[in-house]
């Protein structure tokens, strides 16, 4: 991923969390999956993704993604 993308001074990158369309598992009742996503505005590419554990929110998913992420210098 680092030698096709560069990270732009003050760019912006979204965080956004989305529920997946027809991901619930109706046979075995389990939630739909959800999942959190890092989007970079500029260079118009997603940096990085988690999925969101059951039971769960995007709000502790953030973090975790966060982590795995060289967000210096963005916004």
């Amino acid at each position: 991923m680092k030698s096709i993308q560069k990270i732009t001074e003050g760019e912006v990158v979204a965080i956004d969390g989305k529920t997946l369309c027809n991901s619930y598992d109706n046979n075995n009742d389990k939630s739909a999956i959800q999942i959190v996503s890092a989007w970079a505005t500029t260079n118009r590419l997603v940096l990085g993704q988690v999925k969101v554990d059951e039971k769960s929110n995007e709000i502790k998913a953030i973090p975790e993604l966060l982590k795995v992420l060289e967000l210096s210098g963005c916004i």
